[in-house]
């Protein structure tokens, strides 16, 4: 082992900065014998242990990929930092995921050792076997670590470009990349995320999405660390379990995703709950239903938006409370330090392009995720407001162009996302000999006695809305919208089943 060295500490360790002379806790988490509390000063003497034993036990050294899967758990987050002053990188898979995607995540980074959690023994163990990578379970650790290592620093070399977190992409229209985020990419995101928030050292964050996606980690959880406040982190998302915590343990603030405000809304408990103690529910998606803001708004919480992907940190356009009300539907600015323009626009509306100190520059191992100018090209067609806001429209590759005219799905799909007997819908194009594409809305509904009824409805709704050449030409009613692992609707799935005709 090499010789410790107090003055050689790697950057990301000084996510923690804040919170070290603070008598509260950083993190609180829920385990079978009570809920557990870690000052910011455990969390970072666990990741000093930590690294000593993945130098000395395991052979972790600068460079190596460590996977971990498990669900949500402070081991993960000791783990991401115990990496960092080895100048490792952590690879969280997606526990959601089946296995022939966590083999192909395994053989794309070649990671070295998977650390698990005790509920996917016997699905470790299979990986294991079939990549030759060592594992072993990260469950019950805190006092054999700690006693066996002392809190002291492993030797680095580490710096603000040194590779940290590789996190691969959802997929939607390929396979995924592992998108490769820097120690000085995750302090910066950090820093933007809570100063646009305004998180401090009083606020409580309620943590209950997944820590696999830079969502769950990057955009409430490590600002908050940054910023010295305490973090509840839940093992996995449960509508009850959330509606409980916000009563009893009274958050400021959460994160949350469309599917999930969804439930929150729909549980039976949810008018009973006392919200008072949120300022803002931010949410993690660049379109979020009209109904489920309205919800919010209507007991006195604003919802906030994140706008952001993988590979821009992702905290980069932000809607705050400020203007929750006035912008329903907008993404908002952009962050302090972060740009953002149009390239190919059309009559104000082109792909969105991220600039940023929070933007990842490459995929694993090596492959550019930017321009040569340093820009991200989302994929995603946006338009700016004279504001100076953005708004966005859809997908490059969803747009449908019928007739010569630009369609953007987004828009149609707010409005029927809007209608109550509606559960969930997408719309995309259909190749059409005479128009070039046409308009198909696929819709789940809540009630599916009456799908006549409601097509009818729906119908007369988009009519009275938007222009006649963007109204939906072919209806398809479905039990569920197939979607990926992290709830994004796979669009080219449907156009898969539409063209063989398989949706029922």
């Amino acid at each position: 082992m090499k010789s410790a060295r107090s003055d050689s500490v790697a950057p990301l360790l000084g996510l923690l900065d804040a919170g070290m002379a603070s008598r509260q806790p950083a993190l609180c988490f829920a385990q079978p014998q009570g809920l557990r509390h870690w000052q910011a000063r455990e969390l970072r003497d666990a990741a000093l242990a930590l690294a000593h034993c993945l130098q000395d036990q395991h052979g972790v050294r600068a460079g190596d990929r460590v996977a971990w899967l498990g669900h949500n758990h402070p081991h993960q987050l000791v783990l991401l930092l115990a990496l960092a002053q080895l100048s490792a990188m952590l690879v969280p898979l997606n526990f959601r995921l089946a296995a022939a995607e966590w083999d192909a995540v395994l053989q794309d980074c070649g990671a070295s050792l998977l650390v698990h959690d005790a509920a996917w023994d016997t699905a470790v163990q299979a990986l294991a076997q079939r990549h030759s990578i060592a594992c072993v379970s990260a469950m019950d650790r805190d006092a054999t670590v700690l006693a066996a290592h002392p809190a002291a620093w492993p030797d680095t070399d580490a710096r603000a470009d040194t590779p940290a977190l590789l996190v691969y992409t959802s997929g939607t229209t390929g396979t995924p990349k592992g998108a490769v985020h820097t120690q000085g990419n995750l302090l910066a995101n950090a820093r933007i995320a809570s100063r646009v928030q305004g998180i401090t050292p009083d606020d409580r964050v309620l943590t209950v999405l997944p820590l696999f996606h830079v969502g769950g980690l990057c955009i409430q959880t490590l600002p908050a660390l940054y910023a010295g406040a305490t973090v509840w982190l839940h093992e996995r998302f449960d509508a009850q379990a959330t509606l409980a915590a916000i009563a009893s343990w009274r958050p400021t603030l959460t994160l949350l995703v469309p599917a999930t405000l969804r439930a929150l809304i729909e549980h039976p408990q949810w008018a009973q709950t006392d919200l008072g103690s949120l300022r803002a529910v931010w949410a993690g998606s660049s379109v979020i239903a009209p109904a489920l803001i309205d919800a919010f708004h209507a007991r006195g919480v604003p919802v906030c938006n994140v706008y952001g992907a993988t590979e821009t940190g992702p905290f980069s356009i932000a809607l705050g409370a400020a203007h929750a009300a006035s912008h329903a539907g907008s993404c908002g600015w952009p962050a302090p330090g972060v740009e953002a323009r149009l390239q190919d626009a059309k009559d104000g509306v082109g792909e969105l392009l991220i600039r940023g100190p929070n933007v990842v520059r490459c995929y694993w191992p090596d492959r550019p995720a930017t321009d040569a100018e340093g820009w991200f090209h989302s994929g995603d067609l946006g338009q700016c407001e004279a504001d100076g806001s953005w708004r966005i429209v859809g997908r490059a590759k969803d747009m449908i162009i019928s007739g010569g005219e630009n369609i953007y799905p987004a828009e149609i799909e707010n409005l029927l996302a809007g209608h109550p007997q509606v559960a969930d819908c997408a719309v995309i194009g259909q190749d059409d000999a005479q128009w070039g594409e046409v308009v198909v809305a696929v819709v789940v509904a809540r009630d599916a006695a009456d799908t006549a009824a409601l097509q009818a409805d729906l119908q007369a709704l988009l009519q009275s809305r938007i222009a006649r050449y963007k109204l939906p030409r072919r209806w398809v009613f479905t039990r569920e919208l197939p979607r990926t692992a992290l709830g994004k609707v796979r669009k080219d799935e449907l156009r898969r089943q539409l063209g063989t005709a398989s949706l029922a």
